[in-house]
């Protein structure tokens, strides 16, 4: 009888789809809970889970959900690729296997007593989403605390409850802005990294953590910098094609650095020569 690892990082872990919601025409949330009724392991803001679909392949997909509450495992999830479009049809239900978590967390511990800003672009507020909700839990670790997050249009803005929620909030600034916006649309227009300058916040005692497309979190690094905020005190979630998740195959190699297991998230100071670089 073979016996079966349960720590092995290349082993998944079946999981049943316990709920499925569609946030965006191309964007769906899936709530996870173990198939075996096991526990499920915990896991740290920012860190990211690889999605395995049977006969199909599998994905890396950060985990959305809140630390503090691991039972339903969530992740939300944009329909681009042969894995994420099956994952799109899956059902409550359904059994897929899970391989984390993996990766580099925000740096939370070192924001505690510091002001924050948080910077995300479209699907960037996924990976952001569980520090959110660490935050509030513990709002007394933190000085200001400041979300801006920018959407193509009204119609592309992603948690739209939980941001109005968050607005909510008498001690967070939230300031949602839309590069398109409609008629009925009474909010800020313009891409995100200009809302950075008008933040209240101080330089010298901000963490920053920026999570989106690649041309924003460079532009609004680029930005923050400029307002004083220190690189070592920039924070990206990078994106790249993990394969592995354990820095061994080599895809996902950047410079020097493996983004599966030195990042998600990682410095800004560590790459922001390479992110300038065409190609890499």
């Amino acid at each position: 009888m073979m016996l079966v690892d349960r720590n092995d990082p290349m082993l998944p872990r079946w999981y049943r789809i316990q709920r499925r919601l569609d946030e965006l025409p191309n964007i769906f949330t899936l709530d996870l809970e173990p198939a075996d009724k096991g526990n499920i392991p915990s896991f740290l803001c920012g860190q990211f889970n690889m999605l395995y679909v049977f006969g199909v392949g599998e994905i890396p997909i950060s985990i959305s959900g809140d630390p503090d509450h691991p039972d339903p495992l969530i992740h939300t999830i944009r329909a681009v690729g042969n894995v994420s479009n099956a994952l799109q049809i899956l059902l409550p239900g359904a059994v897929l296997g899970v391989r984390g978590p993996f990766g580099q967390p925000w740096p939370l511990d070192q924001a505690q007593g510091k002001d924050l800003l948080l910077v995300a672009g479209g699907l960037g507020l996924a990976p952001l989403r569980s520090v959110m909700c660490q935050i509030i839990a513990n709002r007394q670790a933190f000085g200001r605390v400041t979300l801006l997050y920018g959407a193509r249009t009204p119609e592309d803005i992603l948690y739209r409850k939980d941001c109005e929620r968050w607005r909510a909030q008498l001690d967070l600034d939230v300031v949602v802005t839309v590069d398109r916006a409609t008629n009925s649309w009474r909010g800020s227009v313009g891409v995100v990294t200009r809302l950075i300058a008008r933040a209240l916040f101080e330089p010298a005692n901000t963490l920053a953590f920026v999570c989106g497309p690649e041309i924003m979190m460079r532009f609004a690094a680029t930005e923050l910098e400029k307002c004083g905020v220190p690189g070592e005190q920039i924070f990206i979630s990078m994106e790249r094609n993990m394969k592995c998740a354990i820095g061994f195959c080599g895809h996902c190699q950047y410079g020097p650095t493996f983004v599966c297991k030195d990042g998600p998230v990682i410095a800004y100071n560590r790459v922001r020569d390479l992110l300038f670089k065409r190609e890499i």
